[in-house]
């Protein structure tokens, strides 16, 4: 099932677009491969949570406007490795992927499942690295909790990322695979490189959301190219 869990009214003004967006966004709109190619795909559901922005959570206290939740996987992971992500994973035998999405988030973040309201739920979409069948669940973060790494095994670094931020043109551009035919957007933010199925699905909902910005689509780096400047760029600001 996908489409509104609760009435648009019972969410914020800002959130209300992608809540109205669950009821008809195709899959084609989130990724190029949309449905598994087996029957052996693998379930799993992440959250995209969203909280208003207020600083509560880290003590950071500088947001403007809304925020999502963000998360970097440990280098030493067999999937995924570094990448930046949704909070999520596989889900457990009989587990509906709104049950899987809060399990997840609570596991690697150590956010608190009693204040997040899940909203709406987005079509399923095929992971071919993992073999995942992945189903997106949009949440509002109405009482934000203290989040971190909750096992620094699986997850190096979470981050409130203001939405904003991710939609100003200046952190915005273009990941090629050089051969391989792959093109998808990508975004540097708060020290994070997102790019992949997360990044594809930050841009849809930018769009959705209405707060998509012009961006230079003609932009286009080399993965590992822009990889590497990255952690160069992230290593310097450390020392």
């Amino acid at each position: 099932m996908t489409g509104p869990l609760v009435p648009v009214e019972a969410v914020p003004d800002w959130l209300r677009p992608l809540v109205d967006a669950s009821r008809v966004a195709a899959p084609e709109r989130f990724s190029r491969v949309t449905a598994p190619p087996f029957d052996g795909a693998r379930k799993a559901a992440v959250l995209m949570l969203f909280g208003d922005g207020s600083g509560e959570g880290d003590g950071s206290g500088d947001r403007v406007g809304p925020d999502v939740l963000l998360l970097r996987r440990a280098d030493t992971l067999g999937s995924h490795a570094g990448q930046v992500g949704f909070p999520g994973g596989g889900a457990e035998d009989g587990e509906a992927a709104v049950e899987t999405a809060l399990r997840e988030a609570e596991e690697e973040t150590g956010v608190a499942p009693e204040g997040v309201r899940p909203v709406a739920i987005f079509p399923e979409l095929y992971v071919p690295v993992s073999r995942f069948a992945v189903t997106p669940v949009l949440a509002h973060w109405h009482r934000p909790s203290p989040v971190r790494p909750v096992d620094p095994a699986e997850t190096a670094a979470v981050a409130r990322v203001p939405i904003a931020e991710l939609a100003d043109p200046a952190n915005r551009f273009q990941v090629a695979l050089p051969g391989a035919g792959w093109r998808g957007p990508a975004f540097t933010v708060r020290g994070l490189f997102v790019w992949g199925f997360t990044a594809g699905l930050v841009s849809a909902l930018l769009e959705l959301g209405g707060w998509d910005a012009e961006w230079d689509r003609t932009d286009v780096r080399a993965l590992d190219v822009a990889l590497a400047e990255h952690e160069a760029r992230t290593a310097a600001r450390r020392t």
